[in-house]
């Protein structure tokens, strides 16, 4: 079942509580002692950077498999913590991610040591508009870095956001999946919150994952049929072939979908319906071309349908994941509090020089 930890960090009682979470993310991967150790401190020292330097922020911990949409052989454990805050940035870059960095009498850990023990890290920050830092971490340091020598680079990667209204479970679930040259990027919102529709987006993704060679119509087709017994769910599929260069898109329910490319925004219509209730007889399908300079991002509808990424933002550098996190944090305020689950999936770009 979907798990995410969403933690507000305003003060220093909240540290204990990113701990725990923490510690409760790493028991649900399967983490050793040594992953586990490694993971708690990055979430504390990202969550006492939130207090010492941009005056609170949010802690969000879940566990999502294969983020690169590189594995095809099961699923890859790991552990996803994002720091969002609206704070004043970070003023020397470059000095806060020098191994051991810390200007306050933090852990001493620093940017630099997150980075370090991180199997992916990233993070954007802009002036007079907060920092937004991605960290993963697998179960197997060792294992996991020869994995990734040993992986073909692959030209576009996904990641993802998931904020819970219930705490604990979210009813929005998303995942993506390569089979030999196509990749597919789903995400589905089950109706209503907490774990029954967290049972529904669940049932979807583990379709996904013994599926992963269906079309996008046939892949709504067999979720159609596997979530009879749940509440249901909105579901959208994009499925893209790295060989032919084209994208597939197939969606039901209130599933948000846009493609930048060209320079502009494309919006990607989904049909009416509910995955294990009602879909129309003829599923849709719409294909489009794919370029290396595209960007997708499909989203539940807890996020505001006016959202906006900053021109100014480098999507197509940027960990997906961390483009997700300021879509996310760049269409909320505390003037319009989250009223439900919200989850965001993102399909970029690999940059060339990026580090298989």
């Amino acid at each position: 079942m979907t798990r995410v930890w969403d933690v507000p960090v305003h003060d220093t009682t909240r540290l204990r509580d990113v701990r725990l979470a923490a510690e409760e993310a790493c028991g649900h991967a399967g983490f050793g002692a040594d992953r586990q150790a490694a993971t708690v401190l990055v979430a504390t020292e990202l969550a006492t950077n939130l207090l010492k330097h941009a005056g609170g922020g949010q802690i969000l911990l879940e566990t999502p498999a294969a983020p690169d949409g590189a594995a095809e052989d099961g699923e890859r454990a790991a552990v996803q913590i994002v720091a969002i805050d609206h704070g004043p940035g970070i003023a020397d870059l470059s000095a806060a991610l020098h191994d051991g960095f810390s200007t306050t009498a933090s852990l001493g850990a620093g940017l630099g040591t997150c980075r370090r023990l991180a199997d992916d890290f990233d993070l954007h920050s802009s002036p007079g508009r907060g920092t937004v830092a991605l960290v993963r971490i697998g179960p197997s340091d060792a294992r996991r870095r020869g994995e990734r020598g040993r992986r073909a680079p692959v030209p576009v990667r996904a990641g993802g956001i998931n904020i819970p209204l219930v705490e604990g479970h979210s009813g929005d679930a998303w995942a993506c999946v390569r089979s030999g040259e196509t990749l597919t990027l789903l995400l589905a919102d089950g109706l209503g919150h907490g774990p029954r529709a967290a049972d529904a987006s669940d049932a979807a993704v583990r379709q996904l994952r013994r599926n992963p060679r269906l079309t996008a119509p046939e892949l709504l087709a067999a979720l159609h049929t596997a979530l009879r017994d749940t509440r249901g769910a909105a579901v959208a599929v994009a499925q893209l072939d790295l060989a032919a260069g084209h994208l597939e898109f197939s969606g039901i329910g209130n599933i948000g979908a846009r493609l930048h490319t060209g320079g502009g925004w494309q919006p990607l219509v989904s049909h009416p319906g509910i995955v294990g209730a009602h879909v129309p007889a003829r599923l849709p399908r719409r294909r489009l071309p794919w370029s290396p300079d595209c960007l997708l991002v499909l989203h539940s509808d807890g996020l505001p349908s006016r959202w906006s990424l900053r021109p100014e933002v480098p999507a197509a550098t940027l960990d997906p994941g961390v483009t997700a996190a300021l879509i996310v944090r760049d269409s909320s305020s505390s003037a319009r509090p989250v009223r439900d689950d919200t989850a965001v999936a993102v399909l970029s770009p690999t940059p060339p020089n990026r580090e298989p």
